[in-house]
């Protein structure tokens, strides 16, 4: 995919319909610590920001994770040619230029710098090194103890 000269991105066809169902084409746009920008359909977006508000304001973790995550949330909607126009600030954080990738996630979608989302993809052939040593050290997280495919 690939941003226009505004910052425009087309939202792929087969999501703009069901987009409009569900949230009128309201969505929101936050920075993800990771690198990449997340695009939620405003409904999805509201029980999310509100859990964030409600972390410890004294946690400075939870004081970041709030810093970035609400404080970076830009609302967008979908204009009639089924564009949203991603704020410069974050597509600078993001390194966003010309070539992105959207990636569906569910209930959002991730927003990558072509170039980064191919380091992640690529990173993603260490998994089964990486999950056995995370169940090594115990780090393995409830949810994923047999998990499978």
């Amino acid at each position: 995919m690939a941003l226009d000269g505004k910052g425009r991105l087309a939202i792929p066809t087969r999501y703009r319909e069901l987009l409009m169902q569900r949230c009128g084409g309201h969505l929101i746009v936050t920075l993800d610590p990771s690198g990449c920008l997340l695009l939620y359909p405003f409904p999805e977006w509201e029980p999310i920001e509100q859990r964030l508000n409600a972390l410890p304001s004294f946690s400075p973790i939870s004081r970041h994770m709030q810093r970035i995550l609400v404080g970076s949330a830009t609302d967008l909607d979908l204009d009639g040619a089924g564009r949203i126009l991603l704020p410069a600030p974050l597509r600078e954080k993001a390194r966003l230029e010309r070539d992105v990738v959207l990636v569906g996630q569910g209930n959002k979608f991730e927003i990558w710098n072509d170039q980064a989302w191919q380091a992640q993809f690529d990173a993603a052939a260490d998994l089964p090194g990486m999950l056995e040593e995370a169940m090594r050290k115990g780090e393995v997280p409830d949810e994923l103890k047999g998990f499978s495919l």
